[in-house]
């Protein structure tokens, strides 16, 4: 029973918006205002700087990746920890406290793939960092790891549950990056 009380729970933790927090607290301009005006690790280093887009980094991964430990650690079955992880990613995106105005969601996505399985995501962020000193676009190294983590998340856990968010949170990236994925065929992207 507790295991499902913990899905309005994560969707809750996910809509603390770590960038808005950060660049209030270092008295940097809101995200939501500046730059690509995005409340995101990326969009606030434009803004502030490396470390607040460390800090922020941190955040948004924590936030998915906490709920669904907690879920993992009161014994949730598959579907209900899948749905856990939906719920904090979903949170980052349309944000309860923040107007349901979020992020892309690439690091807490990170986070909660973490939580299924720390393997999971050494494999995404090691996809990650291989796509990016291969072609130095953050955008395209996310897409990529977006696009294998599906197969990552069959081959560790073997869980159609698991597949089954996880191709619904990669088709979300995918819609989330829409702009990039354009400025990338036109060979405009950073």
């Amino acid at each position: 029973m507790f295991q499902w009380l913990l899905i309005p729970v994560a969707y809750l933790m996910g809509s603390v918006s770590s960038a808005i927090i950060i660049c209030k607290a270092m008295n940097l301009p809101d995200p939501r205002e500046q730059g690509s005006k995005n409340p995101g690790a990326t969009n606030v280093m434009r803004i502030g700087g490396k470390k607040a887009a460390a800090i922020t980094l941190v955040g948004d991964m924590l936030k998915g990746l906490i709920p669904v430990l907690l879920a993992r650690l009161v014994g949730a079955d598959a579907l209900p920890l899948a749905l856990v992880g939906m719920a904090a990613f979903l949170g980052h995106l349309f944000p309860a406290f923040f107007g349901f105005k979020g992020g892309k969601g690439v690091a807490t996505a990170f986070g909660v793939l973490s939580g299924f399985s720390w393997l999971i995501g050494a494999m995404v962020c090691g996809t990650w960092i291989l796509v990016y000193k291969l072609f130095k676009i953050s955008s395209l190294s996310a897409l990529v790891a977006a696009a294998l983590t599906p197969v990552y998340v069959w081959t560790v856990t073997g869980s159609v549950e698991l597949v089954e968010v996880t191709i619904f949170i990669s088709g979300v990236l995918f819609w989330r990056h829409k702009g990039n994925i354009k400025r990338l065929l036109q060979g405009t992207e950073d």
